[in-house]
């Protein structure tokens, strides 16, 4: 259903192309959030000012050099900024074109990002933070097991434990 999308990880630097997406995708789906007034120059600090590995992952629809290039060509449709980890890929903020909302493009990178750790033969997907009882981040207890960080260290979660 997304076939038709490549990925293209690169080093974090904002472009005016991502702002807009950035833009659409918030006044599309976080109207009232603490991120709703962020300008360029906000957007442009939260991708570079970082003390990590931060990558960018640009998705677009395949071209006709995807094949050789490994990168997409169009519109842009979805970004993920990433922080590339020893043990893991950990997803900062990912964001997504709101006219394509059927094709649920933020499964579609956490799924990306799966296929990308194992790849680069790293063990974890780390999908930040998580409050209980958040409807926007519900999405979140989809992807089985995974680990909270809690009062007692790390604590694992399965379908069978979150079901009692």
């Amino acid at each position: 259903h997304n076939s038709d999308l490549v990925g293209h990880m690169h080093n974090a630097e904002p472009s005016s192309e991502q702002y807009s997406l950035f833009r659409s995708y918030l006044d599309a789906r976080h109207r009232r959030g603490g991120m709703s007034d962020m300008t360029v120059l906000d957007y442009a600090m939260m991708v570079e000012d970082t003390h990590v590995d931060t990558k960018v992952i640009e998705y677009r629809r395949r071209g006709p050099d995807t094949f050789i290039t490994g990168k997409g060509q169009g519109e842009l449709i979805a970004v993920a900024l990433t922080d590339k980890m020893a043990d893991g890929l950990s997803m900062v903020y990912s964001y997504f074109n709101p006219d394509f909302e059927e094709r649920s493009l933020g499964t579609f990178m956490i799924l990306d990002h799966i296929a990308r750790a194992r790849a680069m033969g790293l063990p974890h997907v780390y999908l930040g933070y998580w409050v209980n009882g958040s409807r926007k981040m519900n999405y979140k207890m989809r992807f089985m097991p995974q680990e909270h960080l809690g009062p007692k260290g790390w604590e694992r979660y399965t379908n069978e434990a979150v079901a009692r």
